[in-house]
């Protein structure tokens, strides 16, 4: 594939809607809306049913109106870093066309040479799941990152400098990973031309190539688990790139570049199988459930009451996993993906194309951005929709990774306005599902911009 030497993008930086003020950044209210001043009851309110207890919907764990859970330590949310988001449209995945995006996306978030040059990059790719077509479409334009994506980046790390790129997932296969990888449509050779033939890729569901795991800590001491062990690339890469899909969550609510670091715990530890450097086992025993404990010589839960739920486990694991390596660059890839769920397993699953991407330098940042075009309040509280359980991303602003505060983040290129792709609708009160809801009266795999007033707005 040949790309250009360079694109810069000529957009004009565009602020964040002036309506989503808020008064106090980081704080859970009051919000500014278009009708005026929103408190906190009457922003759940326009949720229709965001307060999961009051509409006696089934969930049954926390209610969205209460804190957030006493952690015991200084909340930071109101010093956590922003840092600039683009939006770019990208109406398919033309090699051309998404190199010329993604470029003006990074050109317009302070460029890439200053993060990779001279340096070994690791792009964690978000490959959740076994490779299957969904809905007579390929993983890759439904619920995986697309491999144009990792070509387009692979090519500007080379020309940025990059001394060695290392594409790395945890999955659930025994063979070689250039077979699996080929089995979900990626041309290696095409691949390794685009990144300079410096690229490299290795299956970290085990300490793969070496030969013993790194243990990387968290720095707050952690929502649930003060350190993990994983494959040695995350500790010895100088920059972490997550290449993650657009798209909802069945326990985290959304899933983009913060949630796509759950995928870097080796299954051959935290499986359900564990300890099997041959496992090809999901980790729903250990980190859903709390079914199982992790190995011996693994470390442990902190604290004296460990929750069951995972709603509540899955959202503090998230953000423990997204601590001890956070990603130096999150580039998000919403062109074509799935709405209702994470994967094809997730029952009312549906195609939707909102033809985005999106680039930031902070994860954290860049997912509030995601999560307010998808039509959701990236600051929702705690069990309000579209976050089933705990809001990682309110967890990851109170431990000072990012805001979540849209009204502090800079949003480049497309506005959140423009961009605006609603994905579910919010459950009608009392209902015992949030899967399954969406507008009547739009085109099946459209995106609706006025069929419903999202909750951020």
């Amino acid at each position: 594939m040949n790309f250009p030497q360079a694109i810069h993008g000529d957009t004009p930086p565009n602020r964040v809607l002036h309506t989503l003020r808020r008064e106090q950044p980081g704080r859970a209210e009051p919000l500014t809306g278009s009708s005026g001043r929103l408190s906190r009851r009457e922003l759940l309110a326009m949720t229709a049913g965001g307060v999961v207890a009051a509409t006696g919907a089934g969930f049954g764990v926390i209610r969205g109106s209460e804190p957030p859970p006493p952690f015991n330590r200084p909340n930071l949310a109101d010093r956590a870093p922003s840092m600039p988001v683009a939006i770019r449209r990208c109406r398919s995945y033309d090699s051309q066309e998404v190199y010329r995006e993604l470029a003006a996306a990074i050109d317009q978030t302070g460029g890439l040479r200053d993060v990779v040059a001279g340096k070994t990059v690791l792009v964690k790719v978000n490959m959740t799941g076994p490779v299957r077509d969904f809905d007579a479409r390929p993983a890759s334009e439904t619920y995986h990152i697309h491999p144009t994506f990792v070509e387009a980046f692979c090519a500007l790390a080379d020309q940025a400098g990059a001394r060695r790129i290392v594409i790395v997932e945890a999955l659930y296969y025994r063979e070689p990973m250039e077979q699996i990888l080929q089995k979900a449509g990626w041309d290696l050779a095409r691949l390794q031309s685009a990144g300079g033939h410096k690229v490299v890729w290795e299956n970290t569901k085990n300490m793969g190539s070496w030969k013993k795991y790194s243990r990387l800590h968290v720095p707050w001491g952690g929502y649930l688990y003060p350190a993990f062990d994983v494959n040695p690339w995350y500790e010895k890469a100088d920059v972490v790139v997550s290449l993650a899909k657009l798209k909802d969550h069945g326990t985290a609510g959304v899933t983009m570049a913060v949630k796509n670091m759950f995928g870097i715990l080796p299954t051959a530890l935290y499986g359900d199988d564990a300890p099997n450097e041959d496992s090809l086992r999901a980790r729903v025993a250990i980190l859903h459930l709390a079914k199982r404990k992790v190995p011996e010589g693994v470390p442990p839960e902190v604290g004296t009451e460990i929750p069951t739920d995972p709603l509540l486990r899955v959202p503090r694991v998230t953000v423990d996993i997204f601590g001890i390596r956070p990603a130096d660059l999150s580039i998000v890839d919403g062109v074509f993906t799935i709405k209702n769920g994470e994967g094809f397993w997730n029952p009312g699953v549906a195609r939707i194309e909102p033809h985005l991407l999106f680039v930031g330098r902070n994860a954290v940042c860049t997912d509030a951005v995601c999560t307010a075009v998808m039509g959701y309040n990236p600051t929702a509280a705690h069990g309000a929709f579209p976050f089933p359980g705990e809001n990682h991303l309110e967890l990851a602003a109170a431990a000072g990774l990012g805001t979540h505060d849209i009204s502090r983040i800079e949003v480049r290129g497309l506005t959140i306005e423009e961009a605006l792709c609603p994905f579910r609708m919010p459950p009608a009160p009392g209902a015992t599902t949030w899967w399954n809801f969406g507008p009547h009266d739009v085109e099946q795999w459209g995106c609706p911009r006025a069929a419903w007033q999202p909750a951020w707005a």
